[in-house]
């Protein structure tokens, strides 16, 4: 009866307390693309990315029902890390929706040139003072802000002795006037709206900290009834810093009393290796900490057996094809190259069954290849020419332009166009992502791997009936030390039973160790002879490892080999079936260099003709 009158009187208290709902509020979701977008062109880094930030504690005025209630002591501020720009999921601060608009903006812009020295309100002032000079348009919007914010401030009488001066600091900021030596943290006063809190950098760079994390640390309780908070509480950005507790005490041991005193929400104990239960209230209990400790305990004997079981035996696993080789990988944090630092090895399926794909794949395959045997024995048009068919417009512009300077011209202007059958210098590498993600199901009767299967037949189908050299790969990881490429056909191979049976026997397994993966691709497409060659990517997700090759550091290496390809002279592209490639493929292929398939039935279909743009 107790905790039923109870739940009964939080229940109560709390709907009283909160407060309506503002009309004026502007979410982050419908603000993202132009906050992203804004960051960067002020020079903001582009492997940032923009994402919702947890509620923290703040020192802001409550009203007496609120302390009743011990509600509205937590809200959602603003802060920048190496990896991510935290926003509030949503701002309702002032009472017209254009200054909410204003506010987000304007936090883009800071962020955009916001360098950390550890003293929150001269890196504030500072940071306002560049985004005024490179954003002379936000100006009056700036001002604006600054108006109805101070008018929303704690007056001074009105705080205790202590808290006076803290205010004080943080007004005369707000207004551009000298705040004088006085070191102010962000939780000592009342929400600045218009501020943001970072670490130094040289903090946030240590390979052994972290001062923020995208916490995920289990599914909601709520996740039934619904999903899209569930979605939106694992993506929230917390506070976190890591630490070592030493060594562990023997669990045969009794410990002390004393021992046991200190609660969970002091340590957050972190092994990905064996925490592999959910925990249903990990949500709720992430959202009532300030800031998450996170240490990683000695491994059990169970959890090494785990890691070793990822992998099959040498009797059931595929057939190595040579000794293997070493590749680098880009380690953003410190800016350097690490020689020999991942090792990947080539495998190719034991002989399978002939592959037997459906009529209605065979029949998409028979279509895709006329039209690219049409496309291939199309004359090619060539501008510019001494003699031709028809006028070259845009060359005769330049002629024209030219004959009334002082340039030298031609007396035989080339002028004209014609159409003329040639011979195309074309090599293709396609790499497909075998990774465990895409054991999930795409449709409700088909997994990703069924599509990236579908997919590769076709392709190879398709480029066969065209004459041009190609090479299809699989990669999967698990860590550094083993990196795997799947050969399915190589440049010196003919498409035939074998290659097929190859394609129908893929299965998904481990880890997406992507630059590893591009690194080895880019180094057998360069060795090609051809004078246009393509490196096609396909994938369902972002590159991540079991160890430290996730987030940032994942989207770094990546990036930095994709560069590599480049300069290499090959043409990269990815087509993914991910619907949060927007966040992270620009970033990695530029904004050009991806394709993103809505309908995972569709894959076939965009990879044809993203290799038929390119190819052209």
């Amino acid at each position: 009866m107790e905790e039923w009158v109870g739940q009964w009187w939080h229940r109560a208290i709390t709907r009283i307390a909160a407060a309506p709902p503002n009309p004026a509020r502007v979410l982050l979701a419908d603000m993202q693309r132009s906050i992203a977008l804004l960051y960067r062109a002020g020079g903001g880094d582009p492997a940032v990315r923009v994402a919702p930030a947890a509620a923290s504690r703040h020192s802001g005025a409550r009203r007496w029902i609120e302390r009743v209630a011990g509600s509205n002591q937590r809200c959602a501020q603003s802060r920048l890390d190496p990896e991510v720009l935290a926003l509030p999921p949503e701002i309702a601060v002032f009472d017209h929706r254009q200054l909410n608009h204003d506010l987000y903006l304007w936090l883009a812009a800071l962020a955009a040139v916001f360098e950390p020295t550890g003293d929150w309100i001269a890196d504030n002032r500072a940071a306002c003072s560049r985004a005024l000079q490179r954003f002379a348009g936000l100006r009056s919007r700036h001002a604006a802000l600054v108006k109805a914010h101070l008018a929303q401030r704690p007056p001074l009488a009105s705080l205790r002795a202590a808290a006076a001066p803290f205010e004080a600091a943080v007004q005369a900021a707000l207004r551009g006037q000298d705040h004088g030596p006085l070191f102010v943290q962000p939780d000592q006063v009342a929400p600045v709206w218009l501020w943001l809190a970072a670490d130094r950098p040289q903090a946030a760079v240590a390979a052994d900290t972290s001062p923020a994390i995208a916490a995920s640390p289990g599914p909601n309780p709520d996740a039934e009834a619904d999903p899209g908070a569930a979605h939106e509480a694992s993506r929230r950005r917390r506070r976190a810093r890591r630490a070592d507790t030493g060594e562990e005490r023997n669990t045969l041991l009794v410990a002390a009393k004393t021992e046991s005193v200190a609660t969970w929400s002091e340590w957050v104990r972190l092994a990905r290796a064996s925490d592999d239960e959910p925990d249903p209230n990990a949500h709720a209990a992430a959202d009532d900490m300030d800031t998450l400790t996170l240490a990683r305990g000695q491994q059990t004997t169970a959890s090494r057996v785990k890691f070793d079981l990822d992998l099959p035996s040498a009797s059931a696993d595929d057939q190595p094809l040579g000794p293997g080789h070493k590749t680098p990988e880009w380690d953003w944090r410190r800016q350097v190259l690490l020689p020999e630092h991942c090792a990947v090895q080539c495998l190719v399926t034991l002989p399978q069954a002939p592959f037997a794909p459906p009529a209605h794949l065979r029949a998409t395959a028979r279509r895709v290849r006329r039209r690219l045997e049409v496309l291939r024995a199309a004359p090619r048009g060539l501008k510019a020419q001494q003699s031709g068919d028809e006028l070259d417009l845009d060359a005769w512009v330049r002629f024209q332009c030219e004959a009334r300077t002082d340039m030298p011209h031609s007396n035989t202007p080339a002028v004209y166009s014609r159409r003329e059958r040639g011979e195309r210098s074309l090599a293709t590498l396609l790499l497909a992502d075998l990774s465990l993600s895409t054991d999930a199901y795409a449709t409700s009767d088909a997994r990703v791997i069924d599509v990236i299967r579908d997919a590769l037949y076709v392709f190879g189908e398709a480029l066969s009936g065209t004459g041009d050299a190609f090479e299809m790969l699989g990669f999967s990881s698990v860590r550094r030390q083993h990196v795997r490429i799947q050969h399915i056909k190589g440049f010196g191979e003919r498409w035939g039973e074998a290659v097929r049976a190859r394609v129908g026997a893929l299965k998904p397994g481990f880890y997406t160790r992507m630059g590893a993966a591009v690194r080895d691709a880019t180094r057998r497409l360069a060795a090609r002879p051809e004078r246009q060659r393509l490196l096609l990517v396909l994938t369902d997700g972002k590159p991540n490892d079991l160890d430290i090759y996730e987030g940032r550091y994942g989207l770094e290496d990546t990036r930095h080999a994709i560069q590599e390809a480049r300069d290499a002279g090959l043409t990269p592209f990815c087509v993914t079936i991910d619907h949060e490639a927007h966040d992270y493929l620009p970033l990695l292929f530029g904004s050009n260099g991806y394709a993103l398939v809505r309908q995972p039935q569709d894959l076939t279909r965009r990879l044809t003709q993203a290799w038929v743009s390119l190819a052209r």
